[in-house]
């Protein structure tokens, strides 16, 4: 497939691995850079037999790789999960920082190289992030909807699609009393925008400030992987 990283676009696709990996159950690196290297954490119980859902999580501005990870590790082994968790490139994601590229190209590398040696289930694929991981999330879920089918966006400031494929199914959580990202300004703008253009949106606001409580960590995995066959539509109305 032919993708453009400076648009958003991801070239990977799952399929069945040409490289089964037989690995213990738990957290690795993926050797795709020298520092903030790309992780995996593959959930207990895991065989090359089994299909499994596959998270893409994005870390905060200044985060690193665990910081993704973190976002769903607790919840992983008992809902069965595999989790990927790359670095920015720069001290938050490329668009944020001036456009797309480095990142796009990462996340293809980080992608590839799981479908290749893990049995991912295709139709359950999210992207998923906290602030500016969130917004990221939205922005190359949107531009990539025909692969994340899902997307969980925790306290997100803003979205830049380039363009849109697809109709993912999204969920967002916010605090009321976020200072850093504040609610109005941000995820009521974001929620009204993408219900104008008919996606089809879960919506969480909590009383708390900028942060994942735990019980919408685990309303975000039920709602990936309780809500039926999510939509692959060519296109996706613009926002």
């Amino acid at each position: 497939m032919v993708a453009h990283p400076r648009k958003g676009q991801l070239r990977s696709r799952p399929a069945a691995p040409t490289r089964p990996i037989h690995t213990k159950p738990g957290l690795l690196p993926l050797g795709l850079a020298s520092e903030r290297d790309t992780l995996l954490y593959v959930p207990a119980g895991y065989t090359p037999s089994q299909s499994l859902p596959l998270a893409l999580l994005l870390h905060g501005a200044g985060g690193r790789p665990e910081a993704g990870i973190s976002l769903l590790q607790s919840l992983a082994d008992e809902a069965g999960l595999l989790l990927l968790a790359p670095g920015s490139r720069y001290q938050t994601w490329d668009v944020i920082a001036g456009g797309y590229g480095p990142d796009v190209r990462l996340i293809d590398q980080a992608l590839d190289q799981v479908f290749t040696s893990y049995n991912v289930d295709p139709s359950r694929i999210a992207v998923g992030g906290f602030s500016d991981g969130a917004s990221y999330a939205l922005s190359i879920g949107l531009i990539n909807g025909a692969l994340f089918r899902y997307i969980i966006a925790f306290s997100p400031g803003f979205m830049a699609p380039s363009e849109q494929t697809g109709t993912p199914r999204i969920f967002i959580s916010h605090g009321t009393q976020d200072t850093v990202l504040p609610i109005e300004q941000c995820s009521r703008r974001l929620v009204r925008q993408l219900e104008r253009a008919r996606y089809d949106v879960t919506y969480r606001e909590f009383d708390g400030p900028h942060t994942i409580p735990t019980e919408i960590a685990r309303e975000a995995v039920s709602w990936f992987l309780d809500t039926g066959e999510a939509h692959s539509a060519p296109g996706a109305p613009a926002i």
